[in-house]
């Protein structure tokens, strides 16, 4: 269950877990999300949400930079579309049997399909991310020494990735317009989520060992996930 609650001037939604601290999140949309043990004390959140005030303000204001330049991208020719860390120029075609095509270096979308531009660019990123990303986990999963259950590739508002206690993972299909070395880092974060919950030192060195230069792909998604978008 998530609440939501506002605390002097910080709105923020409270969500309960079994982890046993409490750690605050900046989400990609700019909202605050708080994951508290539970059962939990809300004047001791909100001492944590005090004694973090200035690292909220900063990282809030630094999301609101980031995002002032998003791109908004239209459906006509020579617009740039992104797929594997590669931005494509887009063609519209009147003659084309398939909706979207990735061909000859450029994406290939029928004219007479631009009203649901959006739609038809979600399904090509979900129907090859899930063969792209089923690539990936099946390199990393012995790795790390995990199993996984089933694999979807979906809209997933904030996440870049989920995974539940029964093996699932979930991957965003915005995933797929991040370079590979940054695709895998996503991967294997949360391949590590299936052996540690929580983000704890046991977490981090797991995916030290794995990925020992995953601070710099941590650092690209938080500098161009705004741009990750149709």
């Amino acid at each position: 269950m998530i609440e939501a609650l506002k605390y002097k001037d910080i709105n923020y939604s409270l969500k309960k877990s079994d982890r046993k601290t409490i750690s605050i999140f900046i989400e990609r949309d700019g909202s605050v999300n708080i994951l508290a043990p539970a059962p939990y004390q809300l004047e001791k959140i909100e001492e944590v949400i005090e004694a973090k005030r200035s690292w909220i303000y900063r990282n809030l204001a630094e999301w609101e930079d980031l995002n002032r330049t998003q791109l908004q991208r239209e459906f006509v020719n020579g617009e740039g579309f992104i797929y594997l860390g590669r931005s494509y120029r887009l063609s519209l075609e009147e003659n084309q049997e398939t909706d979207l095509l990735l061909k000859r270096g450029r994406f290939l979308l029928r004219r007479d399909k631009i009203h649901r531009g959006t739609e038809i660019f979600k399904a090509f990123y979900k129907q090859k991310g899930l063969k792209k990303i089923k690539e990936r986990i099946a390199l990393y999963a012995p790795k790390i020494g995990v199993k996984v259950n089933n694999i979807k590739v979906q809209e997933l508002q904030n996440r870049w990735g989920s995974c539940s206690a029964e093996g699932n993972l979930n991957f965003h299909w915005k995933c797929l317009m991040a370079p590979v070395s940054v695709l895998d880092y996503i991967v294997v974060h949360e391949l590590t989520h299936l052996q540690h919950r929580n983000h704890d030192s046991h977490f981090w060195n797991t995916v030290d060992k794995v990925m020992p230069d995953y601070h710099k792909h941590m650092k690209w998604l938080k500098h161009n996930g705004a741009d990750m978008s149709l």
